[in-house]
């Protein structure tokens, strides 16, 4: 069996850089704390880094059901498929919790 490949992996130097952008933003969000910058641009950044995490966590998704439960469904294995599908379910509750 070959080894499965997640849907994301042909934009995972995209995803990667992403994250490191936003990994930047966080220390400079502890900057702006440690350096007593004023409240509203510190929530502002924050603002900003939660939209960035926002666009990676639906840009995975969207990988995820065009290729992970696209292919589940596809196959003949009822059980995988459903299985996928509340994965998708899950994720998304958690997403719109956070």
């Amino acid at each position: 069996m070959a080894d499965h490949q997640h849907g994301y992996i042909h934009r995972k130097d995209d995803y990667l850089k992403r994250l490191r952008r936003i990994e930047g933003q966080a220390r400079g969000l502890q900057r702006m704390v440690e350096d007593e910058k004023y409240c509203i641009d510190i929530l502002t950044q924050v603002a900003a880094m939660t939209k960035a995490l926002q666009a990676v966590s639906l840009g995975l998704l969207e990988e995820h059901m065009s290729h992970c439960v696209l292919d589940a469904a596809r196959s003949e294995d009822d059980n995988a498929a459903q299985e996928k599908i509340t994965e998708v379910l899950d994720a998304v509750s958690r997403l719109v919790r956070s």
